[in-house]
This record gives C-alpha cells, structure tokens and sequence, in this order.
C-alpha cells in the first residue's frame, strides 16, 4: 500500500498539489507529516502549529495545533460518497471561563462549519466531534496545575480544490487558538490568554 505522495493516481496529485499551494495566515506554521499507511491507499497529511502573535522566529511556544490528513482511494467509499476524504484533528488550551460554557461544542463545530463557508471549501457528508477536557496534574509534573483542552475531529469529503480546505481548517485552528480575524489588531494583549 503506497503513502507517499509524490506518486499515486493524478486524482490525489492534483488534491496533494492543491494542498501544497494554499496559503495560510502567518500565524499558522505547516509542516510535513508521515501519513498513515492504513486508512486508505493513498494518504498524504500536513501538520499546522499556531505561534503567538510576535513570538520569535524558531520559537517552540504554541497554542494550538492540529493535523489535516487527504486520503484517496480509487474505488471511493460509500461513506465519503466520492474517492477523497479529508480528516482533521485539532487542540488547544483554553481558559477555565470558556471551558466552564455549556455551548462550548457547538461553538466550536461552529468555528469549522464558519471556517469551510468563509474559505468557499465546498463539502459533504460532513461529521467529526468537539471534546472538551479538564485535567489536573499531581505531583512532580512540570505545567499549571489544572489545565482545560478542546479538541476537534472531523472529516469530510471536498469538493472542488482542496487548498480551499487547508486554509479553513488553518483559519479554524486560529479561531480556537484566540487569535483575532486576519487584519484586526488586538490593543494591548501581546499574545491571546490560552499561549502555553
């Protein structure tokens, strides 16, 4: 079973090339991943870190990251109603007031449904799952001592260019991340209150 991607059918070329033109938001650092070799003939995935706004070059400081994985197999599936699937995971730290709000999931869900429409990231048979956890560490382990975690997964099947879908699923990771919409400038916060 091939996962590399610079072979495969001309299908999952052309959704790997896409990929690899999409430009994100400066804040959103992407990077190569190994694929999975079992979840479809074909895979190709993309890891994405969101950084503070004014963290320094080659800084490992993060709040949020994720990882977007483009699958293909030629004789399609039934449950993705076409031959390519794009599936995603993201996380992020959040502040215990934003983790303690019942609408949480949903809006989150909302920040990728709003993020896939903003991008023109035509899709369907859309699912995944929002999970918010609350951890509290004991002991000689390093870090804050209670911390909350948001993660989303998902997956869908693109219709049309697949760049369109790397850059939702970057403008959804910034979103979760805290950073403000692209051009609007926060005054007098250096970095949005959930960097680790």
């Amino acid at each position: 079973m091939a996962t590399a991607s610079s072979v495969g059918p001309a299908t999952f070329q052309h959704a790997v090339s896409g990929l690899r033109r999409a430009a994100v938001r400066h804040e959103v650092h992407l990077g190569p991943l190994p694929a999975p070799a079992r979840l479809a003939p074909w895979s190709h995935a993309v890891s994405a870190t969101v950084r503070p706004p004014g963290s320094a070059p080659g800084s490992d400081a993060e709040i949020a990251s994720g990882r977007l994985i483009l699958l293909h197999d030629p004789n399609g599936h039934d449950a993705w109603a076409g031959t390519l699937r794009i599936v995603v995971f993201a996380t992020c730290e959040l502040d215990a007031e934003i983790a303690a709000d019942p609408l949480l999931p949903e809006v989150a869900w909302s920040w990728l449904t709003d993020a896939l429409a903003d991008a023109d990231a035509d899709h369907h048979a859309l699912g995944g799952t929002v999970t918010a956890t609350a951890s509290t560490r004991f002991g000689d382990i390093a870090g804050p001592q209670r911390v909350n975690d948001l993660e989303v997964r998902a997956s869908w099947t693109p219709d049309g260019p697949t760049g369109a879908h790397l850059r939702a699923f970057a403008a959804m990771l910034a979103t979760a991340a805290g950073l403000p919409p692209e051009g609007v400038t926060t005054i007098g916060q250096a970095a949005p209150s959930n960097a680790r």
